[in-house]
């Protein structure tokens, strides 16, 4: 079984390409996943030494390379909205992320993983987390207020959707041409797109294409958390469209934890997963080396016993 680690773990912690895939190549991971906190220069001396060292780059996350003119403390994923009404800031998206596609197939990628923009609309998945965190899940504040979230991007989703949309259409008309499969990610804030019921619209409307669904373990549950959807929600609805899995723990809201140092059951994945789905640990610091390499042995052993 192939598993990979994101470079999110240790992209901040160095400027040059080659010493951060280096320090990874050192824990033993023979295939990585490159982050969206990626200059050019930085992507160029990731390729170049993981040529040498037979490192497979097996996804990559959009925006990779970052946006021109932004620092990698500001390009996150969303940074441009795919979703966006105002059709300058779309097109902006659109062009960037058709760069990381590009980067994708040159890297002989299998897969970009998306975020798919917001709906602009004020997101309280921060103060519901922060009500959680009190022990106030079923209180009627944190009912009410989740409610109110659930009503307000509702009420504006279906033109930020339709954007979104539209965006896809041409991102999944440029992949084809490049030959790269396009990962729809589950999301962590509620406002942004897609909830567990735009992921079907998306998937029915791009059917037979190289549109599939990414599932993320620690999104998911902190969607579980909070009363939104559960992991079986997902997966029962989508697994079988799903192309790749990003795994990290989560303790009670706090997620890109390494596995085995939150409370996630990972086992519960096994059954939705292929040979072919790509399976990416995506742990972020403090994560410590030690506990990345417990993670993956303990995940290799979890998804690689038979059924």
């Amino acid at each position: 079984m192939t598993l990979a680690i994101s470079t999110s773990w240790n992209a901040f912690r160095f400027n040059e390409g080659e010493k951060l895939l280096f320090e990874i190549s050192r824990l033993g991971f023979n295939a990585v996943e490159l982050s969206f906190n990626l200059n050019p220069e930085m992507v160029n001396g990731i390729a170049a030494l993981a040529r040498r060292l037979k490192i497979s780059i097996e996804s990559v996350h959009n925006y990779c390379p970052i946006p021109d003119g932004l620092s990698r403390q500001e390009a996150l994923p969303d940074y441009y909205s795919l979703a966006c009404p105002d059709e300058e800031e779309r097109a902006v998206a659109v062009k960037y992320t058709k760069r990381s596609i590009s980067t994708a197939a040159g890297l002989g990628a299998k897969v970009v993983v998306l975020h798919c923009g917001r709906v602009e609309v004020a997101d309280y998945t921060r103060k519901l987390i922060d009500l959680y965190n009190q022990g106030k899940n079923n209180s009627a504040e944190f009912q009410e207020l989740k409610k109110k979230m659930i009503r307000e991007r509702a009420l504006e989703s279906e033109r930020f959707l339709k954007q979104a949309l539209f965006s896809i259409e041409e991102l999944n008309a440029y992949a084809q041409i490049k030959g790269m499969l396009l990962g729809i990610e589950t999301r962590f804030y509620y406002r942004e797109i897609p909830n567990i019921d735009e992921i079907g619209l998306i998937l029915d409307k791009f059917n037979n294409s190289q549109v599939y669904y990414w599932h993320d373990t620690g999104h998911a549950q902190l969607m579980e958390n909070l009363g939104l959807a559960t992991h079986k929600d997902f997966l029962e609805r989508y697994g079988r469209r799903m192309i790749g899995i990003h795994l990290h723990d989560i303790l009670g809201c706090q997620d890109h934890l390494a596995p085995l140092q939150g409370k996630l059951d990972f086992s519960i994945f096994k059954p939705y997963l292929k040979e072919s789905t790509l399976k990416v640990i995506e742990a972020h610091q403090p994560a410590s080396a030690e506990e990345l390499i417990k993670s993956r042995n303990f995940i290799s052993r979890i998804y690689d016993e038979p059924a």
